[in-house]
């Protein structure tokens, strides 16, 4: 399907005006609602507004001025309308699902603008990867702008992607038309530090005017927070308490709190505005990663904004968080995120502020969900053989490949063991004393090992460590091609040969998650694109999903979304300890650290 662009404001306002002005027809006017004005916090009831070619034409009391007989009349009947909803800050991957699909399962939502960061195919396929998500992004008949990835590597010399995104892809990347920024600069050490090709991608992105996206995962907000700051970055979703957000604002960047599938943020921060008092202006509403089973049976940006209201936040500012604020801080403020002229004509009927039940989704002027089912179609992008073909391990993988041997002689060994942190992306560094049988390093407990498998290049390389917090008992294994965010291959168990049976299973399939006990095949999670997505429908992708959920709790874990700490156990810009292809790293220190240390 070939990419139609939107008519932009200038080539439609003669027929705004005309039908504003009551000389030509409108195609569509709601009439009898009650008008969210996100720019003055208001709610007008009895308002109408009238629809021209996607836009916004006329908002008040009466436009029967603007009514014809062949313009469609849609009956609010005393609901609420409301700007189509839009997510600042997401990664399309972590649904599991290409674009078209996490449209079609976010659109009954209200979710009509995404601003998406595809840094998670970049790892994988590169600027080439890049490309096929913003192509199929621009297919979609709601908003999908995309930020080009800044960091793959995330973390240079610490982790080994299987392409490496450069200040020249950036600059071409910014050409094209659905590009809206620059994503997440995740590697801020390099910020901080003045590293010449951060720069240069921040510099590509401000010189054609485009907004640089940050992620500042340290808690320190001094000096190298102002230093952040000072280099470009324009936002940051990665606070986990009140001071981070206020330390934000005041600086001047945009507060992204998110509520993802297993990233809880709002709750935490949200007192900058209730009770701290801020201008609520500077801060903005996201989900960063949400798998498709949140999507399909929870909500999306409809799920964030009913919590941050269940936290004490006027509904008001709670919608125009997840609108108007989104939509200015993108420079986008003249054709998304308000139900005001000239603006596209995304909107929502609902007859609940609270709780949010989406009753009707026009996204462009055109009805896109109603009563929970999407009225139009989703177009697919043709993904060629080479975002299909991407598990790449060398050999079929044995017990042996994870094996941790200790020193010589020794009974008992001190590790370091990354200790997983339920509802946040940060882990814990911990050390434990970990017993000796048969000549191997064992977990013992709660502890139990994770291996790091290199997919890109077919190395044969396994990085091998322990893990806390899961809750897994009996021989088992989990695997994922997801992980955050290289995209090796993740392994997690307690019996080394389930580990090896989960990992040759995800070279056999071409990517995806699987759970293994007593040799036993639990749930398959088929992600044939780039190792990461599927383009199967989002309910069949949510019910598998589920079902891996399912056989992650029958192996003892009892963690909410475990998946997601699963996937991010690899993500070395995030503190305290993780695992690459190069070994266990510290990111306290930005250093690999033995896993091993002499007892004391």
């Amino acid at each position: 399907m070939e990419y139609k662009p939107f008519p932009s404001w200038p080539n439609v306002a003669p027929r705004l005006i005309a039908v504003a002005a009551g000389r030509e027809p409108a195609d569509t006017v709601i009439r009898g609602g009650v008008w969210i004005n996100v720019h003055t916090r208001e709610a007008l009831p009895d308002q109408s507004v009238a629809i021209a070619e996607g836009r916004i034409a006329f908002v008040g009391p009466d436009a029967s001025h603007c009514t014809g007989p062949e313009t469609r009349i849609i009956q609010a009947q005393g609901r609420y309308m409301i700007p189509g909803l839009c997510d600042a800050h997401m990664h399309i991957e972590s649904g599991m699902l290409t674009p078209a699909e996490f449209a079609r399962a976010v659109i009954p939502h209200g979710t009509t603008s995404m601003f998406t960061d595809p840094h998670e195919i970049a790892n994988v396929l590169g600027l080439d990867g890049v490309r096929m998500m913003h192509d199929e992004a621009l297919l979609q008949p709601v908003n999908i702008f995309t930020q080009m990835p800044s960091c793959a590597p995330s973390a240079p010399g610490l982790e080994t992607t299987g392409y490496e995104i450069s200040p020249q892809d950036v600059a071409e990347a910014m050409t094209w038309p659905g590009i809206i920024g620059l994503g997440e600069m995740m590697n801020f050490p390099g910020v901080v530090h003045g590293d010449p090709k951060m720069l240069a991608e921040i510099a590509a992105t401000q010189n054609a005017g485009k907004t640089v996206g940050g992620h500042y995962a340290s808690p320190d907000l001094g000096p190298d927070f102002a230093a952040y700051v000072a280099g470009g970055p324009a936002d940051d979703h990665e606070g986990t308490c009140e001071a981070d957000a206020i330390a934000r604002v005041r600086q001047g960047m945009r507060s992204m709190m998110r509520l993802g599938s297993a990233w809880y943020d709002v709750e935490s921060q949200i007192t900058a505005v209730t009770e701290k008092g801020l201008d609520p202006r500077n801060f903005i509403l996201c989900t960063d990663d949400c798998h498709s089973g949140t999507l399909v049976n929870e909500g999306h940006m409809n799920r964030v904004v009913r919590h941050a209201i269940a936290c004490g936040c006027d509904p008001l500012i709670a919608l125009q968080m997840a609108t108007l604020n989104t939509a200015t801080h993108f420079g986008l403020e003249r054709e998304i995120g308000s139900i005001t002229p000239g603006r596209r004509a995304d909107i929502i009927l609902t007859p609940d502020l609270k709780d949010l039940p989406i009753d009707m989704v026009i996204a462009r002027g055109q009805v896109v969900a109603e009563n929970g089912a999407i009225t139009v179609d989703c177009p697919h992008y043709d993904w060629p053989d080479r975002a299909r073909n991407t598990v790449h391990l060398g050999h079929p993988l044995s017990a042996a490949d994870f094996e941790i041997t200790p020193p010589a002689g020794a009974n008992r060994v001190q590790a370091n063991v990354i200790g997983v942190v339920e509802n946040q992306a940060p882990t814990k560094a911990l050390k434990a004393e970990l017993p000796i049988i048969g000549g191997l390093v064992e977990g013992e407990g709660d502890i139990c090992q994770i291996a790091l498998v290199e997919r890109h290049r077919a190395t044969g390389g396994v990085t091998n460590a322990f893990v806390s917090g899961f809750g897994y008992q009996g021989p088992m294994a989990m695997a994922s091609t997801v992980a955050h965010d290289s995209h090796h291959m993740i392994v997690v168990g307690t019996d080394r040969e389930q580990m090896a049976l989960a990992a040759n299973r995800l070279t056999e399939v071409g990517g995806g998650i699987t759970i293994f006990r007593d040799g036993q095949e639990l749930a398959l999670v088929r992600l044939p694109i780039a190792g990461l997505m599927s383009d199967s429908p989002a309910f069949d992708v949510a019910e598998n999903a589920q079902k891996m959920v399912e056989a992650m709790q029958a192996c003892g874990c009892k963690l909410n979304n475990a998946y997601m700490q699963h996937s991010l156990l690899a993500l070395v810009v995030i503190p305290e300890l993780r695992i690459s292809d190069l070994g266990l790293v510290d990111v306290r220190s930005f250093e690999k650290i033995d896993l091993l240390e002499p007892l004391a």
